[in-house]
């Protein structure tokens, strides 16, 4: 019977001690996580992004990690849409500048069409970074 305890107890302690080594979600899914940090620094956005909807799936109970993915998200769906803006603009521009360049008056019309287009994808990002901008003042 003395034997049978103590043999109890020795398995309990070993399961204790292996509990205590075994990693949480969040330790498995830091490496991904300062993975996608690098990317957002890289202005790898898309990556970045694809990233933390694949770490999501695999680590449903990493609360913490998430969190911070949350954050990421939101900083580098910000980014991103900053810079559709910049590439938007620029190209608004070059085209308004072309309108009254153009020879024919069917140029001069594809041009206008090709502003219009520019100008509502222009208006639908700053609109996202709004949105986003509202969503981290308050979360």
């Amino acid at each position: 019977m003395k034997n049978l305890i103590i043999s109890a107890v020795v398995i309990l302690a070993a399961l204790g001690l292996a509990s205590c080594h075994q990693k949480t979600e969040d330790d498995k899914a830091r490496p991904m996580l300062e993975g996608i940090e690098a990317s957002v620094q890289a202005g790898d956005f898309r990556s970045a992004l694809d990233s933390i909807v694949i770490l999501r799936d695999r680590f449903p109970k990493a609360i913490e990690t998430r969190k911070r993915a949350l954050e990421l998200w939101q900083e580098a769906s910000l980014l991103q849409a900053q810079h559709e803006v910049a590439v938007t603009d620029s190209a608004l521009q070059a085209t308004i500048a072309q309108i009254d360049q153009a020879p024919t008056l069917l140029e001069q019309n594809m041009l206008r069409n090709k502003r219009d287009s520019l100008q509502a994808r222009y208006d639908a990002e700053c609109g996202v970074v709004r949105i986003i901008r509202e969503k981290q003042k308050h979360p």
